[in-house]
């Protein structure tokens, strides 16, 4: 009989050894709840791997899987990161580790003592997290619903840069922009917004009009960078955003989320209206933008 369970077990123990060995795609697995939800994730991880001095770029295969690579020493350590929605303000977020130098050392020595890449694992994701619980209590984002732009007629600059500079664009050309207005006399329309023309989701790049809206005249003056357009207005999904203006495009990733929660189709080139001055400073919580994200006309 003992001769008869040791056949069974024996293969079975075998087995479990190579695939723990040689296949497990991983030396270590960390998994958290983060109370946010997966836009704001990806963009920390992505701001993390900037703070880590990383010479290669993330890849990002979604927004929810993502590779990094980090290097300590001569071990090269792989991080494949998958965040996972749970509700509307909470994810789960699993890291995948593997030293890629040392990988069959760890998996021998993990279940017995506590490895450098393990001490070092949780060092790395207790300072992520610090800096995610950071960035989560700066910003709140409130999804309205369905609402409409109305057109008007604007001046504008176009832009081309990342989704983290798009603040810094704005503050360095709304002088100039607002400059001309009072300089032509120009009778101001509304509160500044930025319209995305393109938005490259796998590299965070985007193109933009940073508009000003003016009451259209006959004759408006010639400027070689800005230009005149009629902005057509549009429906479009609608959210309320407070913070920094540096981080207003995870209102985007919210409103995202909630049309696919609501089977809502959307074009995915929002529009952000600005109501506070930065450079006046104060509580950032206090600054407000509406983030409209159009929808996608059916009628195509």
């Amino acid at each position: 009989m003992k001769r008869k369970i040791s056949l069974v077990v024996i293969p079975i123990v075998a087995i479990a050894l190579v695939w723990y060995l040689f296949i497990k795609p991983n030396d270590y697995l960390v998994s958290f709840t983060a109370n946010t939800f997966p836009g704001a994730i990806n963009q920390t991880i992505k701001n993390w791997d900037k703070r880590m001095g990383v010479n290669t770029s993330i890849k990002q295969k979604n927004l929810l899987e993502l590779e990094q690579e980090l290097k300590f020493g001569d071990s090269l350590i792989h991080y494949n990161w998958t965040i996972i929605p749970i509700t509307d303000s909470t994810s789960k977020v699993k890291v995948s580790i593997k030293d890629v130098s040392h990988s069959l050392m760890n998996k021998i020595m993990i279940p017995f003592t506590s490895t450098v890449l393990e001490k070092r694992s949780k060092k790395n994701l207790i300072n992520f997290n610090h800096l995610l619980n950071d960035h989560i209590n700066k910003f709140k984002v409130k999804v309205v619903g369905e609402d409409e732009l109305k057109p008007t007629h604007c001046a504008y600059l176009t832009i081309e840069g990342l989704q983290s500079e798009k603040a810094f664009g704005m503050i360095r050309e709304f002088p100039f922009l607002s400059g001309f207005v009072k300089q032509h006399n120009l009778k101001v329309n509304g509160t500044p917004f930025v319209e995305i023309k393109k938005w490259n989701r796998t590299n965070d790049s985007i193109v933009y009009d940073f508009c000003y809206p003016i009451v259209k005249t006959d004759s408006l003056p010639f400027h070689t960078e800005i230009k005149y357009k009629e902005f057509g207005g549009m429906k479009a999904l609608k959210a309320i955003y407070n913070g920094n203006y540096m981080t207003s495009d995870r209102a985007w990733y919210k409103l995202m989320d909630y049309a696919g929660k609501h089977n809502i189709e959307l074009e995915n080139k929002p529009v952000e209206l600005f109501y506070d001055n930065p450079s006046m400073g104060g509580n950032e919580l206090e600054w407000k933008a509406e983030i409209f994200m159009p929808l996608k006309n059916t009628d195509e």
